[in-house]
């Protein structure tokens, strides 16, 4: 086509744009963060929940409360009415009133809770102590019945069953071998058992080996017949009591078991009435009332 006058064509340029998705934007990652902590703090509060006790749900529900800051007695009473900073002014009640609201007391049933908690923790504890208590003395009875046993049907303790004596006491199961008039278990100032004390002693190391306890051991002696007391009866009654911790130990008496072994002379007598008797002069045997140093069946 031809144009005249010199006039340029208009020429209109079309453009058409490719083909795929555009960018949408980042809104969505906003929301969806948003939801996870929402959720978090969901299951967050449903976990405090099930773990508090109804007393803290309650001291927690008391903090969060409202406080009425209008109900004061200072201001107008509006909302910028203001309050006074304390009781003790000529403004009355004021700002310390609502900060008593807004701080509960503690639930008075944690600390009984707490104070039970201890009563019921002593119970047990006194409840375990009776029970072993118990346990320790039927131990006792046990073994004080097979010594009774073992002396009537042996003959030759049989004839012994007078110089032992079997009680217990506070200390533990005590087993006493007494002096008769002419029948002593050690010769007048000698620390050797005679065949008599070696005897007893070996009947005694069966009970004593059939408990875990351990064993005190202590010698006595008797006063002179003028009522005096040499002081080398101190020696000579530990020596005895010695002199009978190597006997049991020989029967097979532990050596870890022995807690003590000691000498009164005649400083405790079977018999306060007359210290000269015979029977003050003995060897006095217990085994305590207290945790085994090995289990039973160890």
């Amino acid at each position: 086509m031809a144009f005249g006058g010199g006039e340029r064509p208009i020429i209109i340029k079309k453009i058409k744009k490719g083909g795929g998705g555009g960018h949408h934007g980042g809104a969505w990652k906003v929301a969806y963060a948003d939801f996870v902590t929402a959720m978090m703090a969901f299951f967050l509060l449903m976990w405090l929940i099930n773990t508090t006790s109804p007393e803290q749900k309650r001291g927690i529900a008391d903090y969060f409360a409202p406080a009425s800051v209008s109900a004061s007695t200072s201001g107008s009473g509006g909302i910028l009415a203001g309050t006074s900073l304390g009781d003790q002014g000529v403004k009355g009640k004021g700002s310390v009133k609502v900060v008593e609201q807004m701080a509960p007391e503690a639930p008075k049933n944690v600390v009984d809770q707490g104070a039970n908690s201890k009563q019921a923790a002593q119970a047990a504890e006194d409840a375990i102590k009776e029970a072993m208590a118990k346990r320790e003395d039927q131990s006792f009875q046990s073994a004080a019945e097979s010594l009774r046993q073992a002396m009537q049907k042996l003959p030759e303790l049989a004839e012994l069953s007078k110089q032992i004596m079997v009680d217990t006491t506070p200390e533990g199961l005590r087993i006493q071998l007494i002096d008769q008039e002419g029948r002593s278990m050690f010769e007048q100032g000698s620390t050797k058992p005679n065949e008599r004390a070696r005897v007893l002693l070996r009947a005694v190391s069966t009970v004593v080996n059939k408990l875990p306890n351990r064993l005190t051991i202590a010698g006595h002696t008797s006063a002179s017949d003028d009522g005096t007391r040499p002081a080398t009866d101190w020696q000579l009654s530990a020596a005895r009591a010695d002199a009978s911790r190597q006997l049991l130990q020989q029967a097979g008496v532990a050596a870890d078991r022995i807690y003590q072994v000691s000498g009164k002379a005649a400083s405790d007598p079977l018999y306060p009435d007359d210290p000269t008797l015979a029977g003050n002069r003995r060897i006095a045997l217990v085994l305590l009332r207290e945790a085994p140093v090995l289990p039973p069946n160890h």
